[in-house]
């Protein structure tokens, strides 16, 4: 009984589940493509063999060097607050470093020893950021600050907890797109690879759908285990990837033991999360848009002052979120507001583009992956697709 236990913790935690894979075989377009030349020269596949042989890797155990770069087209103010510009306080929370993810390029080890030991250490210039997860115990150490991180991640569940935090690593991101694939999903082999020096065949989600920002999604599948060993989300409007995760190198040995230890170092200030929780995220205070005096409202937060009413309008990946936010000032009262803030103005005007349509008036905000229209009676239209989709889609909710 305690082996089949370990052996259902390993596929659920660390493969993606067989029933996925076989509801993702049954529902998206299987195109007959095979992988073909361009890379190394591989036996052919078809996607949903492909599919299985991720769902069926068992690998546990590695550790190597991974690289992620994001480049959303998000505007210098914007990106400033997902950098760390919008917290004060320490810097050794998990979520605050993982933030900074959305914005340029970061290289960090990785390591991995079952369900209850990994770590990630970002080596971004001199500096170091350390998030160690060792049994029932969870640790983000940053040598800039000598601060640490400390949270118990006891009972259940909690491996799921610990995985949440390691979610930049490649294979967990490729779990998340294969989820994602549905009938409105092309799925294909394209060309073979070379990743961190190992052979790969290369998954392709394609939208079927018009009108998304995403041009494919591409995941190289270790052609030896199955171990997803990069994933690229390219934009429908072609140029560099929005996101290239991936490994520059990787070994499948077991890490030494002690790679998973830690203790706090001398001088350092500790917070435990319980502690950090009670003070409103770790003792940290995020100013976002209620750096800006009227802003808060308009972001309809569902903290009590706003409706905070999500409604998903369509399906697959030209899916759009309406939120009704409540909000008691509108953006066109912002904008006439002689008193307002210089900075609100500022951050309004870099909302982007004035819009009109049935739904009334607003401004879109763009990234090259997610547009949100921000309309004058308080609603925000938010979705991976083009302007003129969430236009379209504002127009038709009206």
């Amino acid at each position: 009984m305690a082996a089949n236990t370990k052996t259902s913790r390993k596929v659920a935690r660390y493969a993606v589940p067989v029933a996925v894979a076989g509801v993702a075989a049954a529902t998206v377009a299987m195109v007959p493509a095979f992988a073909n030349a361009g890379g190394p020269d591989l036996p052919k596949v078809t996607a949903q063999q492909l599919i299985e042989k991720i769902a069926g890797s068992d690998v546990q155990q590695l550790s190597g060097t991974a690289r992620i770069s994001t480049d959303l087209g998000l505007p210098s103010f914007a990106s400033g607050l997902l950098g760390g510009g919008g917290v004060t306080g320490g810097s050794a929370a998990p979520q605050d470093k993982v933030a900074q993810l959305a914005s340029g390029t970061h290289t960090f080890r990785v390591a991995a020893d079952g369900p209850d030991r990994q770590k990630l250490t970002f080596l971004d210039g001199k500096d170091e950021y350390s998030l160690v997860h060792n049994g029932n115990d969870v640790w983000g150490y940053d040598s800039k600050s000598n601060e640490v991180f400390h949270e118990k991640d006891a009972g259940k569940g909690a491996e799921h907890k610990a995985a949440d935090r390691m979610a930049a690593s490649p294979r967990q991101m490729a779990e998340e797109a294969l989820k994602a694939a549905g009938p409105t999903t092309d799925v294909s082999v394209g060309d073979t690879a070379q990743v961190a020096g190992r052979d790969a065949y290369q998954l392709v989600l394609k939208p079927k759908q018009a009108g998304s920002t995403v041009g494919s999604v591409q995941i190289a599948v270790d052609a030896k285990n199955g171990v997803p060993l990069r994933v690229q989300l390219l934009s429908a409007q072609g140029g560099k990837p929005i996101v290239d995760a991936g490994f520059t190198k990787v070994d499948f040995a077991k890490p030494a033991a002690d790679a998973f230890a830690f203790t706090p170092p001398k001088g350092a200030t500790v917070t435990e999360g319980a502690d950090g929780a009670a003070k409103g995220g770790h003792g940290k205070e995020f100013k976002g848009l209620d750096a800006f005096p009227g802003l808060g409202d308009l972001a309809g937060r569902a903290d009590g002052n706003g409706k905070g009413e999500v409604k998903v309008l369509g399906e697959g990946w030209s899916s759009v979120a309406r939120i009704d936010s409540g909000a008691d000032r509108s953006l066109k009262d912002l904008e006439n507001d002689k008193n307002a803030p210089k900075e609100a103005k500022q951050f309004l005007n870099s909302l982007g583009d004035k819009v009109s349509g049935k739904f009334g008036e607003g401004r879109i905000f763009s990234t090259r992956l997610v547009n949100a229209l921000i309309t004058d009676d308080g609603k925000v239209y938010v979705g991976a697709v083009t302007k003129d989709q969430l236009v379209k889609t504002a127009d038709a909710a009206k």
